[in-house]
């Protein structure tokens, strides 16, 4: 089985709808996929509808998190998405993301960028605006190559020239809200250091301790000695670990399947799970 856990639709800031994403997923050979679109829950009934036969759907979130000054984000599987709590701390952080994304506009032509708010809004669609849209216009004025050159210091990365921060839960909380709506926390690229500060493991010991089920290890932001590393981590804290492309379509430029899972933790994943069950498509 090949098993992809972590990936973006234009509900929130991928390219692709999440139509397409289902069907690219199915295309590139994949057995099972994850929708964990930023914040939201919006993009998983189109994705549903278009599901091909043998590809199965895993629906998810990834949830904006800060701890100690620190911004981490948690991926959320098969969680129930009408239970209160959690859906009213999604909304809280999908609230706060327009005036956010306007605050880094507004920072950017205090720089001399000749940026807009309509062009960020254009280029976001109908999605959860996000600093990906604001990156993604950087690179059409010409400012940056890429999008993931946007992610610096000197422009869009944490506590960069032109960061402004959001509401985001603290970790802690959005683990016993998502184990409370029956799903399964894993922490999403937590050694991506190129995005800026990082979590110790102290503290991913601590998540450990209250209930964080996994760590996202096998990723595009991640060398091989940090992968190390972190797998080592795992086993002395009894964490699941997990692998994914973190698709985007065309704003990274990671594949559907360029990392996996392995299909005994994701047997584990959906045991563990109470809020939802994956999705087999027709046929599947």
């Amino acid at each position: 089985m090949r098993i992809d856990l972590h990936t973006h639709s234009t509900a929130s800031d991928g390219t692709d709808t999440p139509a397409e994403l289902v069907r690219g997923a199915a295309a590139a050979g994949l057995d099972v996929v994850a929708l964990t679109d930023h914040d939201t829950v919006g993009g998983h009934a189109e994705a549903r509808a278009a599901l091909p036969g043998g590809l199965t759907l895993v629906t998810g979130a990834e949830l904006s998190c800060r701890i100690d000054g620190v911004s981490l984000h948690l991926l959320a599987y098969l969680f129930d998405p009408d239970e209160p709590e959690l859906a009213r701390e999604r909304e809280l952080v999908r609230d706060d993301r327009v005036p956010r994304a306007q605050g880094m506009v507004a920072k950017l032509r205090d720089l001399g960028v000749p940026i807009t708010w309509e062009q960020v809004a254009r280029i976001a669609g109908d999605g959860a605006v996000g600093r990906p849209h604001v990156a993604s216009a950087l690179v059409e004025l010409g400012v940056v190559d890429s999008v993931s050159d946007a992610f610096t210091p000197q422009w869009l990365a944490n506590d960069g020239r032109a960061y402004v921060g959001k509401h985001e839960l603290d970790p802690f909380d959005a683990i016993r809200l998502v184990k409370g709506a029956g799903g399964v926390a894993v922490f999403a690229h937590p050694q991506a250091v190129k995005r800026g500060s990082c979590v110790p493991e102290s503290a991913i010991a601590e998540l450990a301790a209250a209930g964080l089920d996994g760590i996202e290890v096998d990723h595009m932001d991640h060398d091989e000695p940090t992968r190390t590393r972190l797998r080592a981590l795992a086993g002395d804290l009894g964490l699941l670990t997990t692998g994914s492309s973190d698709y985007h379509g065309s704003r990274k430029t990671c594949r559907l399947g360029e990392y996996t899972t392995d299909p005994e933790i994701y047997g584990e994943i959906v045991r563990r799970a109470t809020g939802a069950f994956p999705v087999p498509g027709a046929g599947g």
